[in-house]
């Protein structure tokens, strides 16, 4: 399965993102959007979820498609990004059609980043204007690490990110976008090696390989549950294929196993742990069975290697409470 072009979510098709952030906030918020609006689902395993519209998603819910996904920093604060993403939708006329009207439609997660160094002293939320921002600047290129909704992200050990991967699989495009911030590890004891080096491709963050050692994953002490605050992985999944709501639902589910494979512990009672997943149907046919199969495996390693590329990639900034892995690891 080898990496799209890019090597970004933006290899599907049609797809967009833009980031907009804060370095004195220390956070910021990212936004996936479309050419045409598309099937999406979520699956939620973490503990601590904050979320908007995502009900919605539902396979059994009347809306069969929206218009754009946003992942924030700011807890519950970031769910005000959505208000200037649907600003964004309405001004281009975007939108869920009813009673002569359009309601732009974005749902949102959130990730905390409220204790990570950066000033929070607003007055009024910063979100929705960063919200529309990042709408406004949705492209196919896109920056990564300390980027978007990655700004403020911190893991147990070191800075997180934002990260993304692709992959060609049974005649699709996939890929993952990925807000890293989780009260686990993304790295083993020692912060060299990545717990997703199996699924690396290209040296895509840094060619190490997997840790030699055994018995390296039962240390809780190595987790933010020492210090305990209110963490979460927030991602989203895409293919091109033609997808329904209920198989959008099923890659949502197993793309999970990649946040599994890739932060160690994962889906904590204090992550708040979310997938969003989608389909443009650009790519044709509707999936089956098999191809189902193949394809949710490809999310789940997509999501992997975007987990580590977020923390691979991202750089310091004066007054962070953690280390970069690039501090760590200086080439």
């Amino acid at each position: 399965m080898p990496p799209g072009p890019r090597n970004l979510i933006t290899d599907v098709p049609g797809l967009r993102v833009g980031n907009a952030d804060d370095k004195t906030l220390k956070s910021g918020c990212t936004v996936l959007t479309a050419d045409a609006p598309f099937a999406a689902s979520c699956a939620v395993m973490g503990g601590a979820p904050g979320t908007r519209d995502t009900d919605l998603l539902e396979p059994d819910k009347l809306v069969e498609q929206i218009d754009a996904l946003v992942l924030s920093g700011g807890s519950a604060y970031g769910l005000g990004a959505a208000d200037g993403v649907m600003a964004g939708l309405r001004a281009a006329g975007r939108g869920f059609a009813v009673a002569g009207t359009t309601v732009p439609l974005a749902p949102a997660a959130i990730l905390f980043d409220l204790a990570n160094g950066g000033d929070k002293g607003w007055r009024d939320t910063p979100y929705p204007a960063l919200g529309r921002a990042a709408y406004d600047a949705a492209t196919q290129d896109f920056a990564m690490g300390r980027a978007g909704a990655g700004m403020g992200a911190t893991t147990a050990c070191l800075m997180g990110g934002l990260g993304s991967a692709s992959c060609i699989a049974e005649g699709a495009t996939i890929g993952a976008l990925v807000a890293v911030n989780p009260v686990g590890c993304v790295t083993t004891p020692g912060e060299r090696h990545f717990w997703a080096a199996h699924t690396e491709m290209n040296a895509e963050f840094g060619g190490l390989g997997p840790d030699p050692r055994s018995g390296l994953g039962d240390d809780l002490t190595r987790t933010k549950l020492l210090r305990p605050q209110t963490a979460t992985t927030i991602a989203i999944v895409a293919t091109d294929l033609s997808l329904t709501k209920a198989q959008c639902k099923r890659m949502a589910v197993a793309a999970h196993d990649g946040i599994a494979r890739a932060i160690w512990p994962a889906h904590t009672p204090y992550d708040g742990d979310l997938v969003f997943s989608l389909a443009t149907g650009s790519g044709g046919a509707p999936a089956g069975p098999l191809q189902m199969l193949a394809l949710c495996h490809a999310a789940a390693l997509c999501l992997s290697r975007a987990i580590a590329r977020a923390v691979y990639l991202a750089e310091p900034l004066p007054g962070d409470p953690l280390p970069c892995w690039r501090d760590v690891n200086p080439r």
